[in-house]
Parts: structure tokens; C-alpha cells; sequence
């Protein structure tokens, strides 16, 4: 009874996707997806894995299927939350094996034949100097490609990024020997969002977090004043090409405001 119920689920998903994906061509495209990648150790946990870090591993794979995906949807930006400020104070054994898996499928997206470019968001300095060294290279050799813009966010947070890029524009204007009183007087949020981690690619039209969880957790606070978000009941490993269009399709029927 059990396979039958797995087959005709199975079938009637096929038609959705069909009758779905016949309409993706319709939607709205969202220049820059953000994507808050949760539920890997959950999956592993569910999936009956002993190790959580074989969830972490499962869902690496995942990411360059979904950047496939992105990149047919005419998607220019995408920022792929992989390690937060938070997560770093996680166990021993899971931190090694994330700075272990995070360069690796950094390098996988780098090495890919199609022109993608890579950009490491985060702090680093919060890392230790091999997984850092190595996620700096593969974003060096995609200098000059013209192709998607992938974000990997690394040792990242939303209010450590503000504070860094404050302090960036504060040493910035002491440089300058610009007195304080007059950088009061012209101090605006442009010149903070010049030195935001994403300066110069738009900010976040869409943002996707998996799971089932609906809040940020911090997730680009900046940027993301007025993007819209999707929040899917899917763990991360076990997000489909389907989710992806259902939230291409929601997020096209909104009607955005943009604070006006």
C-alpha cells in the first residue's frame, strides 16, 4: 500500500511540475534571490544519518542544481547563506567538517564551465586562515566572468556586517582626515550602503528560506528592507526545482511597494 501511495504521489507531482513549469516563462524574475539554506542536520536526523554533518554534505550537493535553476530563471544575484557569525560557536566536530565542506563547494561552484562569478560575504577574519585562504582563491579565479553572481555568505551576520561597515567608512574618513563633525553632517545611509559586503549588486528582491522556520535570523537586515519573502516547509537537502518555481510564482503575483 505504501508504494502505491508513493507512486500515485509521485504522479500527480509530475503533472504540477508540468503544468507549472509551463508557466514559469510568465513570471516575474527577480534579479537578486536570496537563499537561507536550513534544515540540513534536521533532514540527516529524519533521514535516519547518525552524523548531521552527512545533512550538511547532502545539501552542499544541492547548490549547484539550484544555481542551474537560477540561472534558466534569468536570476543575476544570488546570495547563498552558508555559515553564520552564530554558527561558529556550534561543536568542535560539525564547525571542522562545515569549513570543510563550505571551500569545497565554493571550488565546485568556481570550477563550473558556466561563466559564474563568486563572492565571499562575510568576515573572514572570523575564520581560521585555511578554509579563509581557500575561499579567497576561488573567488579570485572568477574575477572578470560576466556570467551569475554567486554570494557565498561565510562567517556571516546582518548586524556584523552593518558594524563593519561603519567602521570601514569611519577609517575610510580618519584617513581622509575628515573631522567628525563634519561626517555627522553628511553621513547618510548611501555612504554606509557603499560599504555593506554586497556594495554594488542590488539589493535582495526575493528571499527563500527552507525549513518550515519564517523569520531572518539576521539574514542581510540591510538590503532586505524591501524584499519580499518565501518561506518553504522543505528542508534544504529536499528542496525542489517545484519549490523553487512555486516561489518564482508567488513572488510574481505580489504587488510591490517598494515603501511607497
Amino acid at each position: 500500500m505504501g508504494f502505491i501511495r508513493r507512486q500515485v504521489a509521485k504522479a500527480v507531482y509530475g503533472v504540477y511540475e508540468w503544468r507549472l513549469a509551463r508557466h514559469v516563462a510568465d513570471f516575474d524574475t527577480p534579479r537578486h534571490v536570496g537563499i537561507i539554506l536550513d534544515g540540513n542536520r534536521r533532514w540527516a536526523r529524519e533521514a535516519g544519518f547518525t552524523d548531521v554533518n552527512d545533512g550538511h554534505r547532502v545539501g552542499a550537493g544541492k547548490i549547484v542544481e539550484v544555481l542551474g535553476w537560477c540561472q534558466d530563471s534569468g536570476v543575476e544575484v544570488v546570495t547563498l547563506w552558508l555559515l553564520s557569525t552564530d554558527n561558529l560557536s556550534r561543536s568542535d566536530d560539525e564547525l571542522a567538517a562545515l569549513l570543510e565542506i563550505i571551500p569545497d563547494v565554493t571550488d565546485e561552484i568556481a570550477d563550473q564551465p558556466q561563466p559564474w562569478r563568486v563572492r565571499i560575504v562575510g568576515n573572514l577574519d572570523m575564520l581560521p586562515p585555511e578554509p579563509a585562504t581557500r575561499l579567497v582563491d576561488a573567488a579570485q579565479r572568477t574575477r572578470g566572468r560576466t556570467g551569475l553572481e554567486v554570494n557565498v555568505a561565510v562567517g556571516y551576520g546582518g548586524r556584523q556586517e552593518i558594524a563593519d561597515a561603519v567602521r570601514k567608512l569611519l577609517l575610510k574618513h580618519v584617513e581622509a582626515g575628515t573631522g567628525i563633525e563634519d561626517l555627522a553632517e553628511v553621513l547618510d545611509v548611501d555612504h554606509i550602503a557603499e560599504h555593506l559586503y554586497t556594495s554594488g549588486q542590488p539589493d535582495p528582491d526575493l528571499i527563500i528560506r527552507t525549513s518550515g522556520e519564517q523569520r531572518l535570523s539576521g539574514f542581510m537586515l540591510w538590503q532586505s528592507a524591501h524584499s519580499e519573502y518565501w518561506f518553504c516547509d522543505a528542508y534544504w537537502p529536499a528542496f525542489r526545482r517545484l519549490d523553487f518555481w512555486r516561489a518564482l510564482r508567488d513572488y510574481s503575483g505580489r504587488h510591490r511597494r517598494l515603501g511607497k
